[in-house]
């Protein structure tokens, strides 16, 4: 049983709206807090703010006057804050610094005593490998000059009348 066209329709739309419902939920979703965060923001800023008490009702160049909240006890606080925050942070930045210092000198000599360890270990290495290459050296000469005498004594032994018994057996 085929469904009628205009049920298909119906379908296609119904789709199209849930897709289009749920494409603006996650977009909402994604950018909305970052939106209210930004508003939220700009209303405590506003609210924390302390009033200022001057006299603007004299009309001067600047737009405000620049002796201007000097009597304020907040902003004197504020002041003080700023300095001790600041002075708190360089104190931080140089405990930081120190310790990270520290961890690089200590790496630092760890990876000297690594690299003098291993340095000993590879010229153990090559004292054995040339000790190894010169007695395969004296192995290699003696077995050249042990090779010449049997070749004098295989000689001898012909010229006395000996036979190889394997010649005998590989003639016949």
């Amino acid at each position: 049983m085929a469904h009628s066209p205009e049920r298909k329709f119906r379908c296609k739309g119904v789709l199209r709206f849930a897709f289009a419902f749920v494409c603006v939920c996650l977009v909402g979703y994604v950018v909305g807090p970052t939106l209210f965060i930004g508003l939220k923001n700009k209303s405590t800023a506003w609210a924390s703010c302390p009033p200022c008490f001057c006299d603007c009702s004299s009309k001067t160049d600047s737009v405000s006057p620049p002796d201007c909240g000097k009597h304020s006890p907040d902003v004197k606080a504020l002041k003080k804050d700023i300095v001790d925050l600041l002075s708190e942070e360089i104190a931080l930045q140089k405990i930081v610094s120190n310790e990270t210092l520290e961890r690089t000198s200590a790496q630092r000599k760890y990876m000297k005593r690594a690299s003098s360890y291993y340095r000993k270990m590879a010229e153990k290495c090559y004292v054995g490998v040339e000790t190894c290459e010169e007695g395969r050296q004296r192995a290699e000469a003696e077995l050249e000059e042990e090779l010449k005498l049997t070749a004098l004594w295989k000689k001898r032994a012909r010229e006395l009348g000996w036979k190889d018994s394997k010649r005998l057996h590989n003639t016949s």
